[in-house]
């Protein structure tokens, strides 16, 4: 009878030697190799991949060429035009968000675009009514100001590969009124409901100045440490 002549162990192989001349070898379990970079790249796939709450996300610009060309020349039948095409958009952003939840399919992409494509689809068609007078450029600059700044400050994790913060409470409030006030502005409105619009952009002036500083005050008390 042959004597087993030794046997040899690491963390990777098993290999059993007869008379010193190896025989076989059996490949460690997969928990010692527990992410492979094809799964690793799966995943950060389906963190960016378009999915369909994504493409009606994105399907909101599509307004805001409409609107501006309604608004090169307004009419009272125009400006309802560019009314009526801003709310049906701006109804998408309640879809995407529904989809989302309900379908499981929330990416960092999603969260990325979703506040953004809001703030291209609410902004131009304020660029416009400082055109037509109907409200200060100063007003809109404010806005535009704390937009700026808070998608600044959102775009920076993401460019460290983390996961990019969603949008707060106040933030939605902000794009409701937002959006109010932007289509109260655009119709051709006469008597009271000219100063009710006009209560409601400057709301939003202040709601979206209140909710800026609310999402950036805890960020900057627990600033993240660099390197």
């Amino acid at each position: 009878m042959t004597a087993i002549a030794g046997l040899a162990l690491d963390q990777n192989t098993v290999s059993i030697g007869n008379d010193g001349q190896s025989v076989g070898r059996v490949l460690c379990c997969d928990r010692l190799n527990p992410a492979s970079p094809e799964t690793i790249g799966a995943d950060k796939t389906s963190k960016v991949s378009m999915n369909l709450p994504t493409w009606i996300t994105v399907s909101r610009l599509l307004g805001v060429p409409i609107i501006l060309a309604l608004l090169v020349m307004p009419t009272p039948a125009r400006c309802i035009g560019a009314a009526g095409v801003f709310l049906l958009a701006a109804g998408t952003d309640w879809l995407d968000g529904y989809l989302a939840r309900r379908l499981n399919q929330i990416t960092e992409l999603g969260k990325f675009l979703d506040p953004l494509v809001d703030k291209l689809l609410v902004l131009a068609p304020l660029l416009a009514l400082v055109e037509m007078g109907r409200v200060p450029a100063w007003g809109v600059f404010l806005i535009l100001a704390r937009e700026l700044t808070i998608a600044g400050w959102r775009v920076s994790p993401a460019l460290q590969a983390q996961a990019v913060p969603g949008a707060n409470l106040w933030g939605k409030v902000k794009t409701v009124l937002q959006m109010t006030a932007v289509t109260l502005l655009l119709l051709p409105l006469s008597g009271v409901w000219i100063a009710i619009a006009q209560v409601t952009f400057w709301g939003a002036v202040g709601i979206t100045w209140l909710s800026g500083l609310i999402y950036l005050t805890p960020l900057m008390q627990h600033p993240k440490p660099l390197g």
